[in-house]
């Protein structure tokens, strides 16, 4: 079931819009409905894809090239920013809706593409070979014509977007848009119609599990907050998004922030918290801004804030900006940062349930959690439950990057296999090289091997072969990449955003980082005993990884060796080349690189010679040169310079 262009009629007991019906104003408001929820245009209305990665492509160019020209066209039009559709390598994104017309999606559009998008779209004749795709049309409009819908491409056809599915279809900082298009529906139910251990139960009974680390189910973390007795209650949500490769939360908050603020809020009143607090990273100044304009919104129209739509219930919601440590996505840590303090993780029991933020019963769920929140009181937990597989209810968003055609941000229902996001949605690696692994879940998760791409993408199955869900970081390797080099990266990653609290951590990645280090060092960089030294670490390696794993303090610490157990566990043979032939197959690894010299084609130019910055290369001018493999570092200078192509490479 793909969900992304369907857009749900309003809950048939109580609709949104007869609450806000005077806010919204207007002699129709039926028609400005209509109009918010893009099924209708009174004149062009130009969308452009302005989230993070959007401006990194060049979107704001875009975006000032289209004022620009509509201005010097003296062309009346409605011109919004809006997020992420997911389709990030196509960007910058550009959808227009002209009256009569169904919404039609273009992709690349940089500046100097704008004129002949604007003037061709208006001329009913849209340049074809920037067309990604349409919307289907709503009452008195209609289709574009030899035109695909944009549910049908690859892409889309194979996600279920439950949670993404107003990202880059709606404005973000739009409250009104957000109602029109059912928001907040959800929130009226729980506070009208449900007391909040009814919202528990049915968040408990659909079986949301939290979408970060461990998947702790949602609803008895929730239960376990609102038995706690206290005269205080705090509601958490981990922005903190630290994971090389992961975009999710960023993205959401981005391109739909009242949905998360909608499902905190519904969360809040399940666990009887007055005060929340959004913990993000500084890194992401976008979100930011957006999230603080949001609140705003929010506040003004009465759903944050004191006797929230007269229910009797109050909450106020901060901002807590991060200062990028990745430890600080641990909830503790995350905990003792809001306090004001250095973040860094607490032994438990206690539990942040029982005691956390200030000393105080507290729940820290991510963005993805809590964003799934309003579709489930709205729609009802049987049909969340309904999808996925056993134990793994409702979808998952996954950051899809690297070495893959089409990357993005991507939903899809649990129970898709590993194949199915690869190859189905992104398109698999194209046609030049062979795919190789995914690592799935960042740094604390683990890689999968082309051979084990069949398995289910739900919380049991990863965990079989040595992975985790994690956030959703999900990074496409081909044939190229190199398994040591790429736990050799983590590794390093980790060591430097240790806390240092617990010795296993702090110590045990560094270790497993040296270690790593030395299988892609050359014999010419070793000294003395070095080489006993690094044959005794390797044979320890694995060891290390288990007692780190089984000894660190906080879930960070124990997850962190497991891009090291999970590369040694399906890519050994890659771990022995490295050992015993000190050689990369992937010719990844820089200075296990070897260089030699064809006689026959060498002409003695002496480019290679005065290119090297070893001195490795030998030879008289007009005579074949030769390489020392022994001073030889593998940088592949004299493979840069050679125009006879008498240089290659021997590992």
């Amino acid at each position: 079931m793909t969900v992304m262009t369907e857009i749900k009629c309003w809950p048939p007991v109580e609709r949104p819009a007869d609450l806000f019906i005077s806010r919204i104003g207007g002699a129709s408001p039926e028609a400005k409905i209509a109009a918010l929820r893009g099924e209708s245009a009174q004149r062009p209305v130009f969308r452009v894809g302005a989230g993070t990665c959007g401006r990194g492509a060049g979107a704001e160019r875009s975006l000032d090239a289209l004022n620009a020209h509509l201005a010097q066209k003296k062309q009346a039009a409605d011109v919004m920013e809006v997020g992420c559709i997911g389709l990030c390598s196509e960007e910058p994104l550009v959808d227009v809706q002209v009256p009569g017309k169904s919404r039609l999606f273009f992709r690349q559009v940089t500046a100097d593409k704008i004129p002949a998008l604007v003037e061709g779209v208006l001329a009913g004749n849209p340049p074809k070979d920037m067309v990604l795709g349409q919307l289907p049309a709503g009452e008195n409009a209609e289709n574009w014509a030899g035109i695909p819908r944009l549910d049908e491409l690859p892409f889309f056809l194979n996600q279920t977007r439950l949670v993404l599915q107003n990202c880059g279809m709606a404005n973000p900082l739009s409250i009104e848009e957000y109602i029109a298009r059912g928001g907040y529906a959800g929130l009226i139910k729980a506070l009208k119609g449900m007391t909040p251990e009814e919202v528990v139960t049915s968040v408990d009974l659909s079986g949301l599990r939290g979408r970060g680390g461990g998947g702790f189910p949602t609803g008895r973390k929730w239960r376990f907050a609102r038995q706690t007795q206290a005269d205080q209650k705090y509601l958490i949500c981990n922005a903190d998004e630290g994971d090389p490769g992961a975009f999710m939360d960023r993205a959401l908050i981005e391109g739909d922030p009242y949905r998360l603020l909608e499902g905190m809020t519904i969360a809040a009143y399940a666990i009887g918290a007055s005060k929340a607090y959004i913990y993000i990273r500084a890194e992401y100044p976008l979100a930011v801004k957006r999230l603080k304009e949001s609140l705003a919104q929010a506040k003004m129209w009465g759903l944050l804030g004191e006797n929230i739509l007269d229910s009797g219930f109050s909450l106020e919601i901060k901002l807590k900006i991060g200062a990028g440590a990745f430890v600080c996505g641990e909830e503790t840590a995350l905990i003792a940062s809001i306090e004001g303090q250095r973040g860094m993780p607490r032994p438990r029991p206690p539990f942040p349930a029982i005691k956390g933020a200030f000393g105080k019963p507290s729940t820290v769920n991510t963005v993805e959690t809590f964003a799934n929140v309003p579709g489930i009181i709205l729609g009802g937990h049987e049909a969340f439950a309904a999808l996925g597989t056993e134990k793994s209810k409702g979808t998952k968003i996954f950051a899809l990057s690297g070495k893959v055609v089409r990357t993005g941000l991507v939903e899809v229902a649990m129970g898709r296999t590993i194949r199915d996001v690869v190859f189905e949605v992104g398109g698999g690696v194209g046609q030049v090289k062979q795919c190789k692994a995914v690592q799935i879940g960042g740094p604390s998760g683990g890689c999968v091997p082309m051979h084990k791409f069949d398995t289910l993408i739900d919380y049991e199955s990863l965990k079989k072969v040595g992975a985790m869900m994690g956030s959703g970081g999900l990074v496409v390797m081909d044939e190229d990449t190199c398994m040591v080099d790429l736990a050799r990266f983590f590794m390093d990653f980790l060591k430097k955003e240790s806390c240092g609290k617990c010795i296993p951590c702090r110590e045990g990645t560094r270790r497993m980082f040296e270690t790593l280090d030395m299988l892609t060092r050359p014999r010419g960089r070793e000294q003395g005993d070095d080489a006993l030294v690094r044959f005794q670490a390797v044979t320890n390696l694995e060891r290390l990884a288990r007692v780190v794993q089984d000894t660190a303090l906080c879930g960070l610490g124990t997850t962190a060796p497991n891009p090291v157990l999970s590369t040694l566990r399906w890519f050994r043979d890659e771990y022995e080349q490295h050992v015993y032939a000190r050689k990369c197959p992937a010719h990844a690894c820089t200075e296990l690189q070897g260089f030699e010299i064809n006689p026959d084609r060498c002409v003695g130019c002496g480019a290679c010679l005065r290119q090297c910055p070893t001195g490795a290369i030998m030879g008289k001018i007009k005579s074949a040169h030769m390489i020392d493999a022994d001073k030889c570092i593998g940088c592949g200078s004299c493979l840069s310079v050679c125009k006879f192509s008498a240089v290659f490479k021997t590992a």
